[in-house]
């Protein structure tokens, strides 16, 4: 974006403003670890928030990116690259050996638009490895990013029965769709330093969702303001960055103004956000309601309500045998009723 000759000093003042965010959150998440650790313990088995759980390492990642020049060498430490991917890469293996064994986390059950942000990260690691100059390891991250990225969207796309629908509230984080393809393409430009054929083809993958989710914009309208509504800034900003790199690579009118028009979009978003956030939290005071997917309550630990003993196992084969109705051919199920009415008639005539 240097035809807008924009000042460096906003990079710093805001580099300087997400630092203090970032910190003054992780202060806040280590506080809560300490002291309701059950509730970390239920979001780390929340299919949706235990995606949550990679997003210091990205933020982290992403603060030393955009690093502003005044205050490091041109070239970062490689042990900035290891500190930051070392826990991303531990939850990765975690996650990632979940959906591979199988079990009740495989992927077709927790699958859900969130996911992206356990495979962002591969990328975001990719680019800070290029800034490091450890073009290997980002090329190894890349590698594993892409493919876990290829499983994950066409699992979404799919739309399996086994998945749970995220509820009306959670619509913001589809916008994630956006996210994956955009780090894609600016990890692989980062790595061979040129925006080529391969970055292109992910820029334009994202710049179709990007349009995709724009079209639908009754899907993201009817809920109340809450946190989930952050989810736009990530994917917002990702493609705009993305854009900026193309226009860089294509100059012309069409790939500046959709930068320039992107860029805006981005900005806009982040700032009412902000606002919004700001105003819920200390105005209004509605931002932090009761959590009921990870609330401890008595009811919930004794199980009132569940039923117990032959009830509880007679309603389980009723579902186990529904489950299997809708999942076996319709041919095996009328032989086998078949069957049973030969068996009936039979014992009729008998008696």
């Amino acid at each position: 974006m240097g035809f807008l000759r924009v000042t460096p000093m906003i990079n710093v003042a805001v580099w300087l403003l997400a630092t203090a965010v970032l910190v003054a959150t992780s202060v806040t998440y280590a506080l809560k670890c300490v002291f309701y650790f059950e509730a970390i313990r239920r979001e780390f088995f929340h299919p949706v928030r235990v995606n949550f759980f990679f997003t210091p390492s990205i933020a982290a990642m992403f603060l030393a990116i955009g690093l502003p020049r005044a205050f490091a060498p041109a070239r970062l430490h490689p042990a900035v690259w290891c500190a930051f991917v070392a826990p991303l890469f531990a939850l990765e293996l975690k996650i990632y050996g979940q959906w591979l064994s199988g079990g009740k986390r495989r992927l077709c059950k927790v699958a859900n638009p969130s996911s992206h942000l356990s495979v962002v990260g591969n990328f975001v690691g990719a680019i800070l490895a290029a800034r490091v100059g450890w073009e290997e390891a980002g090329k190894f991250l890349w590698a594993i990013g892409v493919s876990h990225y290829i499983v994950v969207f066409v699992t979404l796309y799919q739309r399996l029965p086994t998945n749970e629908a995220l509820p009306m509230e959670l619509h913001p984080v589809y916008s994630m769709f956006i996210a994956t393809p955009s780090a894609a393409s600016l990890a692989w430009a980062a790595i061979y330093g040129s925006f080529d054929a391969v970055a292109r083809t992910f820029f334009f993958m994202a710049l179709f969702l990007y349009m995709s989710l724009v079209v639908r914009i009754n899907f993201f309208r009817g809920f109340r303001f809450s946190i989930a509504w952050w989810s736009y800034t990530f994917p917002m900003t990702t493609a705009s960055l993305a854009t900026v790199k193309y226009a860089e690579a294509v100059p012309c009118f069409t790939s500046r103004a959709l930068a320039l028009s992107l860029s805006l979009m981005s900005t806009t978003m982040v700032s009412l956000l902000l606002v919004s956030t700001l105003l819920h939290a200390f105005y209004w005071r509605s931002l932090f309601p009761n959590d009921l997917a990870i609330a401890i309550t008595k009811d919930r630990q004794s199980g009132a309500g569940r039923p117990h003993g032959k009830g509880r196992k007679a309603g389980k084969r009723v579902n186990d045998i529904k489950r299997w109705a809708k999942q076996v051919p319709l041919s095996v199920v009328s032989s086998i009723t078949k069957s049973n009415s030969a068996d009936k008639e039979e014992e009729e005539k008998t008696d």
